[in-house]
């Protein structure tokens, strides 16, 4: 059985729909994350933390990871949107979703509220994961500091949209230049991959958002897998199967990979530095990203 947490979906949630929360639960998503940002309207944003509350509390979100994304610390919401969520619901809450990091002091401001939180609600301190958000360039710039900035962060994600308008950007289509020669956010994710990676984080592409563009919603992921990106956002429930799969090891790939690593480990033990497995030569560099496929594959259970 594989230690590894798949997020190969997280799918954006609305925290003032009922009905869509707790179809969410039943979804093939890794991981749901219940909207109380850009989802809400500004009026609607104190009311729809009950709501979020609730769902946390009574539907079954084993298998899954549940988050919620909370308003960013620049708005006169997210105080409440920690306090009020986690003192009420925080033992079935993994994670909170932070938008529009800019620096490493962005974290430190929520945890520290977290931590408090925790205490006074008797949680386990610490238990509560933060997902920071790279939503522009202030973050781009800042993203290896941020992804190193506190042991709660469970995962980088990158936010296409907020960081086109930040950008300057000529489109309106959220993820979607199809006219530009070549894959317009290799840059932004592979900055961000590799911040993630250097702390031992996943890393996840944000939405794209026209949902009826199969073809392109995968192609998005191919391009986000190839960088090495862990999972990617669905916005709708008909992209979940899509990313599910992208994100996992083909079967053929996993057990390539399976074979490399049973043979070079037979290679190690033989003192020898190197094997041929396949007709290709394995070393030390194949064998461990043969052991990332295998983690990956037995935890999407292919192997």
């Amino acid at each position: 059985m594989s230690d590894v947490t798949l997020r190969r979906t997280q799918l954006a949630t609305p925290a003032s729909d009922e009905k869509f929360m707790e179809s969410a639960s039943n979804s093939a998503a890794d991981e749901v994350f219940l909207d109380l940002e850009d989802s809400v309207a500004p009026n609607a944003k104190p009311d729809a933390r009950e709501p979020l509350i609730n769902a946390a509390q009574t539907h079954d979100w084993s298998g899954k990871v549940l988050s919620y994304r909370m308003n960013g610390i620049d708005t006169e919401w997210w105080y409440d949107d920690v306090i009020d969520v986690v003192s009420a619901a925080g033992e079935h809450i993994d994670d909170i979703i932070i938008p529009k990091v800019k620096g490493e002091s962005d974290i430190h401001t929520v945890e520290n509220l977290l931590t408090q939180v925790e205490k006074n609600a008797g949680l386990e301190v610490g238990a509560i994961g933060l997902e920071p958000q790279i939503e522009d360039g202030e973050g781009m710039h800042n993203v290896h500091e941020i992804a190193h900035a506190s042991d709660r962060l469970s995962s980088i994600i990158f936010g296409p949209g907020d960081y086109s308008a930040a950008m300057g950007t000529p489109g309106l289509d959220i993820g979607q230049f199809p006219d530009y020669p070549g894959h317009y956010w290799h840059h932004a994710l592979s900055e961000c991959n590799a911040a993630a990676k250097s702390a031992g984080l996943p890393c996840l592409d944000g939405p794209y958002a026209d949902i009826e563009d199969e073809q392109g919603f995968r192609d998005s992921c191919n391009n986000a897998s190839m960088i090495g990106c862990d999972g990617k956002w669905a916005i709708h429930p008909s992209q979940i199967e899509i990313a599910n799969e992208i994100f996992a090891p083909d079967p053929e790939t996993a057990e390539r990979a399976q074979r490399i690593v049973e043979a070079y480990a037979d290679a190690m033990d033989e003192g020898k530095g190197a094997v041929k497995v396949d007709g290709q030569m394995v070393d030390e560099a194949t064998n461990k990203m043969a052991q990332d496929i295998v983690e990956k594959a037995k935890a999407a259970d292919i192997l």
